[in-house]
Formats: structure tokens, C-alpha cells, sequence
């Protein structure tokens, strides 16, 4: 039971966290299709935010901070991955853009060209691009998930500590690292600068000097690159 003292200093962090759930419902949103309402994105995370002030312990050795932020998020992608709004046919074509950059990449032993992937494709670039324009939601997910796993379970997983979880953690970030690593240096870039500096789309195209629209082509590819290195390491 929490005494008087306890729910008050709830209902403070409560207060001092809530614009952490906006800020992080922002960043989310601008990577997802406009059928996504922000205030869903800030109930859910707001949710986790409260779900976070239950369960969180300090003898876990983590700040409350880390353990909410890392709620927070994880109550927003639940949300996503609840609704399953993304068209069937757009994760087969997704699909087929991995396989397509899976089998060029395996057989040059470099970066397939853009040209190179939309022949495979049996696709002029004009078509192949307008397919990286309409698969770039769906891949966002599975690659934040990636970057994520391990950290979304919550500090009370029985597994969370175990030198075997430790290891394969570890060993999926080294794998994800050097996938990037392989990157084109302008996709590497970009997922830097989105992913890292967490920058939105019309400021990634100005630092790139292109269009929103190019800059989700190329994130799609990138993340098409990533999945079908990850799944031969794999």
C-alpha cells in the first residue's frame, strides 16, 4: 500500500515525465504513416509511463529515467504492432526487395546499385522507387525492434541478466554494427543521422540534399540492406 507520501512523489513524476511521452510520440510519428494519430501514440505511451511508476525498483541499478523511457517506448510499438496496420501487400513487397537485395548483394560481394535491385526486380526505377516510398513504413518496426530487443522486456525479466542473455545481446549489436558498417556511405549517413541524431525527414533531405520523399526511399533500402545481411549472419 503507498502511503500519502508515496503517491505524492508519483503524482510529481508523473508530472515531470509526461513530456517525455509527447517528445517520444513526435519522434515516433514522423516515421509512421499519417493514419497514426499522435494522441494514440501519447495514450499508449502514457500507459507505459504509468505502468513504469509500479514496477519500477532502483535496486536494479538502472535510473528511473532509463526505466520509463524504455516503458514509455515499448508501450507505443505494442500499440503499432496491436493495430497490424500495415497492408499485406506491402510487407510481401518488402519482402521481395530484401530477397532481391539478399541474392545481388551475395553474388557482387558489395552494395547492389539502385538499378541493379529494381532489374532483379523486373521494375524500370521509377517503379522501384515509388515501391520504396510505399514500404518505408513497414520497415521501420522490425528495425527498431532490432535496435531495441533486449532492452523493451522491462528490468523485471527473469532473463534479463544472465550471462547467456548478456552474450546474445551482445552479439546482435556487434552483428547489427557491422551491417551498418557495410552500408553505402550516404544510407549509412542517414541512418545516423535518423536513428542516432534523431532528425525528421525534411531535415535529413536538407543535410543530404534531397527530398523527404527521396529520403524515405532511401531509408527503405538501407533497412532492406540491414535485414538481408543480418538474416544470412543469422
Amino acid at each position: 500500500m503507498y502511503t500519502a507520501k508515496g503517491k505524492i512523489q508519483q503524482n510529481e513524476l508523473l508530472t515531470q515525465y509526461l513530456p517525455l511521452v509527447r517528445r517520444q510520440a513526435l519522434a515516433l510519428q514522423v516515421r509512421l504513416p499519417a493514419s497514426i494519430e499522435l494522441d494514440d501514440l501519447i495514450q499508449a505511451g502514457t500507459m507505459g509511463l504509468l505502468e513504469a511508476l509500479g514496477r519500477f525498483d532502483a535496486g536494479h541499478g538502472a535510473s528511473f529515467a532509463t526505466f520509463a523511457s524504455q516503458r514509455i517506448r515499448g508501450a507505443m510499438l505494442d500499440e503499432l504492432r496491436s493495430r497490424d496496420w500495415l497492408p499485406r501487400s506491402v510487407r510481401r513487397n518488402a519482402r521481395a526487395v530484401d530477397e532481391a537485395v539478399r541474392r545481388l548483394e551475395q553474388s557482387f560481394g558489395r552494395p547492389a546499385e539502385e538499378h541493379e535491385i529494381a532489374a532483379e526486380l523486373s521494375m524500370d526505377l521509377a517503379d522501384y522507387r515509388q515501391l520504396l516510398s510505399d514500404t518505408n513504413s513497414g520497415q521501420l518496426l522490425p528495425f527498431e525492434e532490432l535496435v531495441a530487443e533486449g532492452h523493451e522486456q522491462g528490468f523485471d525479466s527473469p532473463q534479463r541478466s544472465t550471462p547467456f542473455t548478456e552474450l546474445v545481446d551482445h552479439e546482435q549489436r556487434e552483428r547489427l554494427v557491422a551491417a551498418i558498417a557495410a552500408l553505402p556511405e550516404r544510407e549509412k549517413l542517414l541512418m545516423a543521422l535518423y536513428y542516432q541524431e534523431e532528425l525528421n525527414l525534411k531535415e535529413i533531405g536538407a543535410v543530404l540534399g534531397v527530398t523527404e520523399s527521396r529520403v524515405c526511399q532511401l531509408h527503405s533500402q538501407a533497412v532492406s540492406r540491414l535485414r538481408a545481411q543480418l538474416r544470412d549472419q543469422g
